[in-house]
């Protein structure tokens, strides 16, 4: 399994650094880098704490990014197991800095600058400042003013977005593919239970279905304007998706058997992502994408690529 670290900026990462300023949260965060899978039963006991606290302390940390949650059934009903997403967190003064791994490259894809899309409504697009063209029209997703998109939404259909193959310049081989973004379901209004399945393509190969639980509301995202309104879709969860030598997994969780080898990285000077819901999915709940200047992270998607030279 691939050791996965979480770059913490402190200036930004506001919903991750709130996430670790408690020392009742950093304990079972280590409880559960030690033992994955644990309910929240479990972590009381070990903890200390009593299980209401518990469950509270865990609300805080799922909403950062910082574990998962399944939902299994258990001898009477069903119960919460809950996974830690990332092996090591770093605060860091200087996030850009690529010293922490020379193999290790990054590039930021501003939202807005897809290469193409096929989208329903209801859909739309917006900046930090406010609504790009009209509101579920799909021919606004080619609105040259998409470039400043901070957040776009649609019912199904896809967006794709072509990054630059920097591994293939540098003759570099890419033994991992990291995929990071903030995304939710979207449904008229908010619902935090309204299932979606979001589906990943790499160069044209799709690599597995992550299912987001649903579209959140009860609160405003941390970058989120105060102009967009209360009852619209607030944050997302930050998820990674990684492809490497052991198949493709979404935060530590396998989804798929493709593994990066498939994907013929290193013939194609560009990579393709689409980010898809298909109509005819078994959860067809749409897609929030989140950018720099909304939801809980100021940022927007990110391609990493790890290499070997």
């Amino acid at each position: 399994m691939t050791h996965k670290f979480l770059v913490i900026d402190p200036e930004k990462d506001l919903a991750a650094l709130k996430g670790v300023l408690s020392l009742p949260r950093i304990k079972l965060l280590k409880e559960l880098s030690k033992r994955p899978g644990m309910n929240v039963n479990d972590l009381a006991q070990v903890s200390g704490l009593p299980q209401s606290s518990v469950s509270s302390h865990l609300q805080v940390l799922e909403k950062a990014g910082l574990i998962r949650s399944d939902v299994q059934k258990a001898r009477k009903g069903n119960q919460k197991i809950c996974f830690a997403v990332y092996d090591e967190l770093i605060v860091t003064f200087h996030p850009s800095s690529q010293a922490l791994s020379p193999n290790l490259i990054e590039v930021s894809m501003p939202l807005g600058l897809y290469t193409n899309s096929a989208v329903t409504g209801p859909c739309g697009i917006c900046s930090t400042e406010g609504i790009i063209g009209l509101l579920d029209v799909p021919e606004t997703f080619m609105d040259p003013e998409r470039m400043k998109a901070s957040l776009l939404w649609f019912t199904s259909g896809f967006i794709e977005y072509q990054f630059p193959n920097n591994a293939k310049l540098r003759g570099d081989n890419i033994e991992t593919i990291e995929i990071v973004m903030e995304v939710s379901s979207e449904v008229p209004g908010t619902l935090a239970n309204w299932p979606s399945d979001i589906v990943l393509s790499v160069n044209g190969r799709e690599i597995g279905v992550w299912t987001s639980p649903g579209d959140f509301g009860d609160r405003r995202g941390t970058y989120t304007p105060d102009w967009w309104k209360l009852k619209g879709s607030q944050y997302g969860m930050l998820k990674t998706w990684s492809i490497g030598p052991g198949g493709t997994f979404v935060d530590g969780h396998k989804i798929s058997d493709i593994k990066a080898e498939d994907l013929d990285l290193d013939l194609h000077r560009s990579i393709r992502l689409r980010v898809e819901v298909k109509a005819e999915g078994k959860h067809p709940g749409g897609i929030n994408i989140f950018g720099r200047g909304f939801g809980n992270y100021d940022q927007d998607i990110i391609l990493r690529l790890k290499t070997k030279r």
